[in-house]
């Protein structure tokens, strides 16, 4: 079987068979073994795609350990990025 490609107008319409099914299955039921985890989160922009909330940005002092900022620099370039990242992931977990 080939490729079947879909546009959103050229979608066939859901039966209620097909919504029964979806609807009967158990979150705890689904199968995610094939999807790969996320981790790197460090190039997520949701709002570059999408009509989405942009955080505004502040600019901020604070000392750091030295072996921190060290640790967050050795990639190069970006390290506030990734500084960033890593307390938004830290937050959300939180909430």
């Amino acid at each position: 079987m080939g490729i079947v490609r879909y546009t959103l107008e050229t979608l066939p319409p859901i039966g209620k068979e097909d919504l029964d099914r979806a609807n009967s299955i158990k979150d705890e039921d689904i199968d995610y073994s094939d999807i790969p985890e996320i981790t790197d989160f460090s190039k997520f922009r949701p709002w570059d795609h999408r009509d989405m909330f942009k955080p505004a940005k502040i600019a901020v002092t604070c000392k750091l350990d030295a072996d921190i900022v060290a640790w967050l620099k050795q990639d190069g370039k970006g390290y506030q990025t990734r500084m960033n990242s890593i307390l938004r992931e830290v937050m959300v977990h939180a909430q």
